[in-house]
């Protein structure tokens, strides 16, 4: 494993939950070279975006307090457009998809979270899993 911070990617965690912000963060320990923030809320979120030109990919709850994840992509992809946003949510009804979609998010998934399909995810937007 590389331990040169400079190479490694920043992974911006933006969720409110405790619970799902451990089982995110113990499902990211299977990527190599990464750095985790974290933000409580969308309001949070989008600071850190502004704040750290070098946030790689950002996992969005869509449900949060202060700036939902519907309001904080928005805001996000106006200041940085290429910036992958993946909505990470418990909204699973019809439309939901579409709407994450809609407000700028790059991809969709649903809680409780699909570990091989998180996995297939974040590999499609250049992050590495170390192999066993």
């Amino acid at each position: 494993m590389n331990m040169n911070e400079n190479t490694k990617k920043i992974i911006l965690i933006a969720e409110d939950e405790d619970t799902n912000l451990v089982v995110l963060k113990t499902m990211l320990r299977r990527f190599d070279d990464i750095t985790i923030i974290h933000a409580y809320n969308g309001k949070e979120a989008l600071s850190i975006v502004e704040s750290q030109p070098d946030v790689y990919l950002v996992l969005m709850d869509l449900k949060m307090p202060v700036m939902d994840g519907f309001e904080a992509t928005r805001n996000i992809k106006k200041i940085k457009p290429q910036l992958p946003v993946i909505a990470v949510t418990a909204f699973a009804m019809t439309g939901d998809e579409q709407r994450a979609l809609g407000a700028g998010c790059d991809a969709y998934i649903a809680k409780p979270i699909n570990r091989n399909q998180l996995y297939e995810l974040l590999s499609n937007f250049g992050l590495k899993k170390i192999e066993n």
